[in-house]
């Protein structure tokens, strides 16, 4: 996989007007799994990719009435078969974190890289997914090396009690083996 102009070549380009600038000098050091489905714990469509781009026909499901006022993004998606779309550019500021911190540092949306994989917290996830996640997180790294494995961390972990996701389908000790170990 490559980066180039702070995007990744293999995923789909679709713009999301869902970010803005971090803050000046503020080096990507985070990456953060999330998990997402439209509506929930159904898989497949255009329903995620519509909700970043705020184009959701909120007519379309009754779940999607309550979500309407939102405005929300993530760097990435991972679907269920491994294909990848891209939302915001990785040196922009996502807004997938919400209210968050870790290790005392608030507002994780400044300093992290937000991926959704197609999902729910007690849904296991793909194969393919895992192989992907895996290969983006290792060229992440190699582009933002402040992104050690201590700061690869799960949704739940920077908004403990407010946010469940990737949840407990979400296999951490074998994500753990597929990724490089920290070079430095």
């Amino acid at each position: 996989m490559k980066i180039q102009n702070h995007r990744l070549c293999e995923a789909h380009w679709q713009p999301s007007p869902n970010y803005n600038q971090r803050p000046e000098s503020m080096a990507v050091s985070m990456l953060v799994v999330h998990n997402i489905s439209l509506p929930p714990k159904q898989f497949g469509g255009s329903y995620i990719e519509d909700f970043f781009c705020n184009q959701l026909d909120c007519s379309a499901h009754p779940y999607f009435d309550e979500i309407k006022d939102l405005q929300v993004s993530a760097h990435l998606l991972v679907k269920r078969g491994g294909e990848l779309v891209q939302f915001v550019p990785f040196n922009e500021r996502a807004w997938h974190a919400g209210v968050s911190e870790f290790e005392g540092e608030a507002n994780c949306n400044d300093f992290s890289i937000g991926i959704e994989l197609e999902g729910a917290d007690d849904v296991p996830y793909t194969q393919q997914q895992y192989q992907v996640l895996a290969q983006v997180t290792d060229c992440l790294r190699a582009h933002y090396p402040d992104i050690l494995s201590k700061r690869i961390v799960g949704h739940d972990d920077i908004a403990p009690g407010r946010k469940t996701d990737p949840g407990p389908s979400f296999d951490w000790p074998y994500f753990k083996q597929l990724i490089k170990e920290d070079i430095s």
